[in-house]
């Protein structure tokens, strides 16, 4: 179970079955990679947040003239889509392109796996109460839903989405469209054209699918108000980071802090390793000001043991003196 930022089932697989499912996937990929629009994003070698995140400024300039013209942006996203999906529809989806008899057998078996039959939980059981009924796979008909938490899934995701998105192109003809796991989002300098298309997604959903979008997670705007896709909040001429991806960083310095005699070598080389990801993320975005000031206000005794690399605040690195990997020490 985790709570941040919403309650959630991760199921883990175990380590052999990984492997197992690691070969499922390089088998299918390749079959599947040059059918997928490019403007999904998730789960696909050489795209990624980072590059939704260029390709959307890249859009925002082309619909906009360069910021000349008004420009509105439709987000949407799929209620409980791991959960919702029908296996059945998604097996059907994988036999129209693979004939090979055993990789059907496994991708079957895959499948229609149920994770809640056999499992050990790693979490405090009131931790499950959290969960509403209809995201939770305990909850839900064994006929859908898969498990957060897989590579498959995450793949077959993709899989899965891959005639909306063929729908969204082809018959919508939505030059503007840009697709992370099921999050949907569209612009145009038609609002009503985006209301148009999100009611047909909608009806393509429910008729092919077996999804519905969600109600309380429709967005209509203008982009100069901001979009919040894949991390970032993204505006016509700048970049910024979503206040939740910063909050969770501060609440882990904090923690840091808290704990002065318990630092040791490891716990120095984790958040060596932490602020460097959240600071590598932070450089796609208008930030310099946010780092320096994170470092100055927020770091407290870890300054003592991280140094920055440049006047930029750009990365971190410990120095020889205070401190020394746990390899080397090994």
């Amino acid at each position: 179970m985790v709570t941040d930022p919403k309650p959630r089932e991760i199921f883990a697989a175990t380590f052999r079955d990984r492997i197992v499912h690691h070969i499922l996937v390089n088998y299918l990929e390749p079959i599947w990679e040059p059918k997928f629009i490019d403007q999904s994003y998730s789960c696909r070698k050489g795209k990624g947040a980072h590059r939704a995140l260029l390709d959307l400024r890249r859009y925002i300039r082309q619909v906009s003239h360069t910021a000349r013209e008004k420009v509105y942006y439709l987000k949407i996203d799929i209620q409980s889509f791991f959960v919702s999906l029908r296996k059945d529809v998604l097996l059907d989806l994988i036999q129209k392109r693979v004939k090979n008899k055993e990789v059907l057998w496994l991708t079957k078996l895959v499948i229609f796996h149920n994770p809640t039959r056999n499992y050990y939980r790693k979490s405090p059981k009131s931790l499950f109460n959290l969960i509403p009924d209809h995201k939770s796979l305990f909850k839900v008909k064994p006929t859908q839903g898969l498990p957060i938490g897989n590579l498959t899934s995450q793949f077959f995701a993709n899989v899965y989405l891959d005639p909306l998105d063929q729908f969204i192109k082809h018959k919508l003809k939505v030059k503007y469209y840009l697709r992370y796991v099921d999050d949907l989002l569209f612009l145009s300098q038609n609002k009503v054209q985006l209301v148009e298309w999100k009611n047909a997604i909608n009806h393509f959903l429910d008729e092919r699918l077996g999804l519905r979008l969600h109600p309380d997670k429709q967005v209509l705007r203008e982009v100069r108000e901001g979009i919040d896709f894949v991390g970032f909040v993204v505006k016509p001429d700048y970049v910024l980071m979503r206040q939740r991806i910063v909050h969770n960083l501060k609440n882990k310095l904090w923690r840091f802090n808290r704990n002065k005699e318990q630092i040791d070598q490891e716990k120095i080389a984790q958040m060596l390793s932490i602020v460097n990801s959240y600071y590598g993320q932070f450089k796609h975005a208008k930030t310099f000001s946010l780092r320096r000031k994170l470092y100055e206000n927020n770091f407290d005794t870890l300054k003592n043991f991280l140094r920055p690399k440049d006047k930029n605040f750009n990365y971190f690195r410990s120095p020889e003196s205070r401190f020394k990997s746990q390899s080397s020490r090994v």
